[in-house]
């Protein structure tokens, strides 16, 4: 059994702050929209799995509106929830920093 080296979180309120000034991406509110992070991992995006107490990297947050970010983690099944949105998160996330 291999164990994971532990990534330390990236942090960067810069970015944080401009993905609370976007509309959600889901539903198109933009009047108290939150930086939502993405926990599940992709690793052919390069998205490791973080844990319950673990904050991914803020590159890997995404503009959701209060409602939304509340509904995404009541949902259970995080990619499932995005799937329901037809949504592809990770993929989201990179074109956002590529923008």
């Amino acid at each position: 059994m291999t164990l994971r080296q532990r990534e330390p979180r990236v942090r960067d309120e810069k970015w944080l702050n401009h993905i609370r000034s976007l509309p959600c991406c889901v539903c198109g509110d933009d009047t108290a929209t939150e930086a939502a992070h993405i926990r599940t991992a992709a690793l052919g995006y390069g998205k490791a799995h973080t844990g319950m107490a673990e904050k991914p990297s803020d590159k890997w947050a995404l503009p959701l509106c209060g409602k939304c970010h509340r509904e995404q983690h009541a949902y259970g099944d995080e990619l499932r929830w995005w799937a329901s949105k037809n949504i592809d998160p990770f993929m989201l996330a990179i074109t956002l920093r590529t923008k």
